[in-house]
């Protein structure tokens, strides 16, 4: 198997939007279930409610990839894990290097769905003296003074940052410098990199913050309808005088 540095995916060349591309790993984890149930095929609709998307939206993206489905068939399963495994480069081998084995970082690489979706764990890296040579996931740990070495070593082209906040940056520049081009940023900061390096941020904290605004925008709708609902009782027995349907004040 090729390792990460022999080529490239070659989604922008062949002109894949960037939704596109975010929607493949979508399909791809819908794909590998019905795999391993050995589904051979499955209908533009199916697959759709599978990935959580509309499946006009899913025709199209397919399109983009030569993939148009059988009439009254659908498409072929195990073909389109192929195709999709091999736009996203999953085909391949990709070492990782994880910097900053913290609690974040240890996780991470006690994730077994690396291995499974083409990622080799190649390093874990910490500042921390105290951690150089303890194993983590039975991989032990280095110390980021040889970065550099790890990373020509391995030829790795992808890099994890779960460092604070403030290391973060200068974590970024050593890797961008010892040739890593796509970075994955756990750290609470937004990095800034040249131009040909791609950064994928994932904040938890952003995520929850989104998640409390839904929470409270549907707490607001529940109490406007609550309000809604007693309103029209409210002005009916406002209508009404203190034996109920006569009114308080008779005309002369």
């Amino acid at each position: 198997m090729a390792t990460g540095r022999t080529h490239r995916p070659a989604t922008r060349s062949r002109g894949i939007p960037e939704a596109t591309v975010a929607r493949l790993p979508l399909y791809l984890r819908a794909l590998t279930a019905l795999s391993e149930r050995s589904v051979p095929t499955v209908s533009s609709e199916e697959l759709a409610a599978a990935a959580g998307v509309n499946s006009a939206k899913l025709r199209k993206d397919f399109s983009y990839l030569g993939s148009y489905g059988t009439r009254g068939v659908g498409y072929d399963v195990e073909y389109l894990v192929y195709q999709i495994s091999r736009e996203l480069g999953l085909t391949q081998d990709w070492p990782v290097v994880i910097v900053g084995i913290g609690n974040l970082g240890a996780a991470l690489a006690n994730y077994g769905g690396f291995a499974s979706r083409g990622f080799r764990v190649a390093a874990l890296i910490d500042a921390d003296p105290a951690m150089a040579g303890k194993p983590v996931a039975g991989i032990p740990v280095q110390h980021t003074d040889d970065l550099e070495k790890i990373i020509d070593e391995n030829g790795v082209s992808i890099g994890v940052i779960a460092t604070p906040a403030g290391a973060a940056q200068p974590v970024c520049d050593r890797l961008v410098a010892a040739g890593v081009t796509s970075i994955l940023n756990f750290a609470p900061t937004v990095l800034s990199v040249p131009d040909g390096v791609d950064v994928r941020k994932v904040d938890l904290s952003i995520e929850l913050q989104i998640l409390a605004f839904h929470e409270q925008r549907k707490a607001g709708e529940e109490a406007e309808a609550q309000a809604g609902a007693t309103a029209p009782a409210e002005r009916e027995n406002n209508g009404k005088g203190p034996d109920g349907d006569v009114p308080a004040v008779m005309p002369a």
